[in-house]
């Protein structure tokens, strides 16, 4: 759970944010509610105080004239001890009485009152205006009636409105987050469970997982399910092949030993040189088994790949001729090179191009063949060893890819070299073909390669 790219902590923020988010828009909202109720439950007592001193507006001695009862701005008064002003003004904007003189409000709409929020003498207040007119028969003069009080009470109120919604948000919020951390960590159980029925597993099994889990980690199981198969057929194919090596190397060890036993029973030192020249071919033969192996071991292994580079077809046909020249010559084997002047740039390996052709070259000298051409084509970029041997028939030939399997069972070779070409081939992402010489019976192997040409 403390890990730098934690699934627990990313899901959990993800969803946290966007509830923190919510919960702060909500906060703001309850603040300017209560503040909205404040102002509305203080507008009342504005509306009520200048409804009171509006009726005590009466017309005496020629002019407007106002007997203020104490009630009238007793009830502005809260526990916050606000200031509260008053002021009455005829209907030309003159002042009559009143304890402080009140700015007016424009307004455009013709209600009898309306409020406002002010700035006056450094104060802030909020004015309520009362348009009004005198109610007798014989008088029908128009005034105003200003009432205003400053914020301490609306403020007060406001913040004993909010606390309460306060309190009621965090707790919505702490059971909002407890629910989310639940959920996500209910979400990721089967993910755990996973976890632990692969940390638990035999390392030595490769059975598939039969867990039961939600769809979209079902899909998981599945791939990795498909990676154990994949990894059961691997093994299946290393257990063959070491078992195939393990035969391959004790036939020639044991004949060593007893070709070497049976030479020191002889007194006759001609027998000894006899035995000491087949120890040596078939040291030899041993020997090139166990390159070859080495060679298809190092090839089949993804993490030892080397980097591929610019590299000349002719010039990598032309060296692996030239490497195998004096083997063939010695055998009495035409060995020839069927190549353009010009280059042919690819993108490859070139000593497992190389490789791949002399051992093609050593298969044909190997099983019988008395004339090998090897051909360099250029469109598409291709490579070829072809023989006049006995060839391999068609439907053993996709056999005589695996190791081991030999064309002849007189031949001299180990069953490794096809199954190196091919590995080379898709190592080069070329498609190797088997098929039959040009001119009659024999063996014509091609690399044909698809990759980008420079």
């Amino acid at each position: 759970m403390s890990a730098t790219h934690s699934l627990y902590r990313r899901l959990a923020t993800w969803l946290l944010l966007p509830l923190l988010g919510l919960g702060a828009l909500m906060l703001v909202q309850a603040y300017l509610s209560a503040r909205d109720a404040a102002d509305r439950a203080f507008d009342r007592l504005l509306e009520a105080s200048s409804l009171a001193i509006a009726e005590q507006v009466k017309w005496q001695d020629d002019q407007l004239w106002l007997d203020l009862p104490p009630a009238a701005l007793a009830m502005l008064a809260t526990d916050a001890q606000e200031r509260v002003f008053y002021a009455l003004y005829d209907d030309r904007d003159n002042f009559i009485t009143g304890n402080a003189r009140l700015p007016g409000l424009t307004t455009a709409d013709d209600t009898a009152l309306h409020y406002g929020d002010i700035r006056w003498h450094g104060m802030a207040l909020r004015l309520g205006v009362r348009a009004s007119r005198l109610e007798g028969w014989s008088q029908r003069e128009r005034f105003e009636v200003r009432v205003a009080h400053t914020r301490e009470g609306r403020d007060r109120l406001a913040l004993s409105l909010f606390a309460g919604s306060l309190g009621r948000i965090a707790i919505m919020a702490l059971l909002a987050v407890a629910v989310v951390l639940l959920a996500v960590r209910a979400a990721l159980a089967p993910l755990t469970r996973l976890r632990r029925a692969i940390r638990g597993r035999d390392p030595r099994t490769l059975a598939p997982l039969a867990l039961e889990l939600p769809r979209e980690l079902a899909e998981l199981r599945e791939t990795l399910n498909d990676l154990l198969a994949r990894m059961r057929r691997v093994r299946a194919n290393q257990e063959r092949f070491i078992g195939d090596a393990s035969h391959q190397l004790r036939t020639p060890l044991a004949g060593l030993s007893a070709r070497a036993e049976l030479a020191l029973r002889q007194p006759d030192p001609a027998s000894w040189r006899s035995a000491l020249e087949t120890i040596q071919a078939s040291s030899a033969r041993t020997a090139r088994l166990a390159v070859q192996l080495l060679s298809l071991t190092r090839l089949n292994n993804p993490e030892a790949t080397p980097v591929a580079s610019m590299l000349d077809l002719v010039a990598v046909a032309r060296n692996a001729t030239r490497d195998a020249f004096a083997a063939c010559h010695r055998a009495g084997i035409a060995l020839e090179l069927d190549a353009p002047d010009d280059a042919i740039p690819l993108t490859g390996i070139d000593w497992q191009l190389e490789e791949a052709l002399n051992n093609l070259i050593d298969n044909a000298r190997r099983y019988g063949a008395r004339h090998i051409t090897v051909r360099v084509q250029a469109d598409p970029p291709r490579l070829q060893v072809e023989d006049d041997g006995p060839g391999i028939p068609a439907e053993k030939r996709l056999l005589m890819l695996r190791p081991f399997h030999r064309g002849a069972e007189t031949g001299e070779g180990s069953g490794l070299g096809l199954a190196i070409v091919d590995s080379i081939a898709r190592g080069h992402g070329a498609r190797l073909t088997l098929d039959e010489g040009r001119h009659g019976p024999g063996l014509c192997v091609s690399m044909t390669f698809q990759g980008d040409r420079a």
